[in-house]
């Protein structure tokens, strides 16, 4: 089993608005609908905070945590990070943003499958200035510290699922990120693999990492996340279910009636 003793560069502090959006929207045309995949979402998110985001496939929740990472880049709206917002910066100061602050976990894992275990935790160290010794170094350190010190040289295929996603999550810690967004991590999983990356992820945050979880999983969000958060065809409903309104048309958020587009579906 994992050791409990995870290493990150983040310290407690005070809760902030360290991460902040202004109506953040991502829209793009899918035939004749316009798809409103994110929709005028404003919301804050402290340093330190463990936040779950909630919906169904659809909702929109995955395209929020891309934007929030700098991975995808909004319509309009913008995302806030530490008093800067990610669309002033250059290509440079955006890619020094993904790989210096954040730490990506993905359902599917994304493991490279020529490469064993330490191979892939090492290689996001590569766009660094971190020596080669180093690097080595620090991907053994924290693969041994999630349990996987016998399975360094195994590639992903000799691998089980639960393994597979901490060398995924190792892969993300290993640049000792400020914060970790999480797409679905256990999605893939059992349930004894699924605590087991639940147990993880709430003692990264109780370091002091910030983590960000997106998940259809209502009851795993409510037993890790701090606050929870709830999205419906692209925008936050805090929880509510919007109703048809007798039309076959969707009542959003206020209420307004939803015609000639498409809201979440990313």
């Amino acid at each position: 089993m994992p050791s409990n003793n995870y290493t990150t560069s983040a310290q407690p502090t005070a809760p902030d608005d360290w991460i902040h959006t202004v109506d953040l929207c991502r829209y793009y045309q899918r035939g004749h609908y316009e798809v409103r995949a994110v929709d005028r979402v404003t919301l804050s998110i402290a340093r330190g905070e463990f936040l779950g985001v909630m919906g169904a496939s659809g909702s929109g929740k995955s395209t929020l945590l891309n934007l929030l990472a700098g991975l995808d880049t909004p319509t309009s709206g913008h995302v806030e990070v530490d008093g800067q917002r990610l669309d002033s910066l250059s290509r440079r100061a955006l890619s020094a943003y993904r790989a210096r602050k954040v730490g990506m976990v993905f359902q599917s894992f994304n493991l490279i499958p020529q490469h064993t275990a330490l191979r892939n935790v090492e290689m996001a160290l590569y766009f660094g200035d971190t020596r080669p010794r180093d690097r080595r170094r620090r991907a053994a350190e924290v693969l041994e510290r999630l349990g996987l010190g016998d399975r360094l040289e195994h590639r992903p295929s000799d691998l089980s699922g639960g393994e597979q996603q901490r060398v995924a999550i190792a892969r993300a810690l290993v640049k000792q990120p400020e914060i970790v967004f999480a797409d679905e991590p256990t999605g893939n999983l059992d349930q004894e693999n699924t605590d087991a990356i639940i147990g993880i992820l709430r003692e990264l945050n109780r370091t002091g990492l910030t983590v960000v979880v997106v998940t259809h999983d209502v009851e795993m969000a409510t037993r890790i996340a701090g606050r929870t958060l709830r999205m419906h065809y692209g925008r936050i409903i805090d929880g509510q279910e919007p109703a048809a309104d007798g039309t076959g048309n969707l009542r959003g958020h206020g209420g307004r009636v939803l015609r000639g587009d498409r809201r979440g579906e990313a």
